[in-house]
């Protein structure tokens, strides 16, 4: 049995919460002999600062660059709202998808059966909805330059940011729209601001050109990523995969997220080129929600995205696709028995604790798997 090494940075706030309920399933899956891995922890984000005063230390990016996956909590909080920008907490995890070269970013919304009611749309706007929101992650506006602040006197100042695409860029991550929507129900809506924006332009005809010649199976549509939004909230089921640039992808997988009831429900995958030889991938694995820092310490975090996040390592780094969807039954069933973390509960339901969730989650899995 080959084994998978893994490096766990479970950050700031809820981040070392969320990832104990990880450890707790890695350390069950070693125990039975499912699948064998090493575990190693390293700081990130605040916590790192705290410790080495930058945002994540070479020691711990040496150890990223050799872990089979990486597990990501979260960064960030008002403690460092003071600290230098380029050690602030959310620097640690933009030098981890760049150095690691993660430039695709995978995020699911799922509603769960048990919690249509839980958003803030009606049930049968959400209810069975499944879309995978494709966003590219290592271009575009966060990463372009010049990237600067330019005093102009008179009490005036200059921003700028620049928005950078070439054309390799968006061929590659239309590549793992298109081959996850092949897997799905077959239809990849792109969306830009080629009205307005010349990177828009650009990225509608390579998309447009990369579905001409080797994705003729899969339907096409591009819609303006604000009118996507839209369309996000009227009517989210229209949408199978969503394939978008860097800012868009931001903000359209955060409304995406929120259609399902809870930010503290999404997982995501992050995931560079595969190697030719080895065919294996560098990846990152987090969920969608931040570090919640008024909740920290308290019992209180949702850890299921934590958990789903690691479902996704099964299912993306390893071959493990049956263990995953255990992982993904393990939580819906679980729901669907009434336990709810704070974020999510509602009357009639019963509330339990981050630990709680996680113990129940990993007995659900352990019967699946009997």
């Amino acid at each position: 049995m080959a084994t998978h090494k893994l490096l766990l940075l479970p950050g700031d706030g809820i981040g070392p919460e969320v990832m104990a309920e990880v450890q707790r399933v890695i350390d069950w899956l070693n125990a039975q002999g499912i699948a064998k891995f090493e575990t190693e922890q390293g700081l990130v984000g605040g916590s790192a600062y705290d410790a080495h005063k930058v945002s994540i230390s070479e020691g711990d990016m040496a150890k990223a660059n050799a872990a089979d996956a990486v597990i990501f909590g979260a960064v960030g909080g008002p403690k460092w709202d003071s600290v230098p920008y380029e050690v602030r907490p959310e620097a640690g995890l933009l030098r981890l998808r760049k150095d690691l070269g993660l430039f695709a970013n995978l995020r699911p919304a799922v509603c769960y059966p048990a919690l249509a009611d839980a958003s803030s749309l009606k049930r049968e706007v959400v209810e069975g909805l499944d879309i995978m929101i494709v966003r590219e992650l290592t271009g575009g506006v966060y990463f372009g330059e010049p990237k600067t602040i330019t005093d102009l006197g008179n009490g005036q100042k200059r921003a700028i940011d620049t928005q950078v695409y070439d054309t390799f860029e968006i061929e590659r991550i239309g590549r793992v729209a298109f081959d996850l929507a092949r897997k799905r129900k077959n239809k990849v809506t792109s969306m830009e601001k080629r009205n307005v924006m010349k990177s828009g332009v650009l990225w509608n005809e390579v998309m447009t050109q990369v579905h001409a010649r080797e994705y003729k199976d899969v339907t096409l549509e591009h819609q303006l990523a604000d009118s996507g939004g839209m369309n996000l909230v009227k009517t989210p089921k229209q949408f199978d995969v969503i394939v978008t640039d860097n800012l868009f992808g931001d903000m359209l997988s955060d409304i995406a997220a929120m259609l399902t009831g809870s930010l503290g429900l999404l997982p995501s995958a992050s995931l560079g080129k595969e190697d030719a030889k080895t065919k294996e991938r560098k990846a990152l694995y987090e969920p969608v929600h931040g570090s919640a820092p008024d909740i920290a310490g308290k019992g209180l975090a949702n850890p299921i995205a934590m958990i789903a996040s690691f479902g996704m390592a099964l299912r993306y780094s390893f071959g493990m696709g049956d263990l995953a969807d255990k992982v993904d039954a393990a939580i819906a069933a679980v729901l669907a028995g009434g336990l709810r973390t704070a974020d999510i509960k509602s009357q009639g339901t019963t509330p339990v604790s981050t630990a709680q969730m996680g113990e129940a989650i990993l007995k659900e899995l352990q019967q699946l798997h009997a």
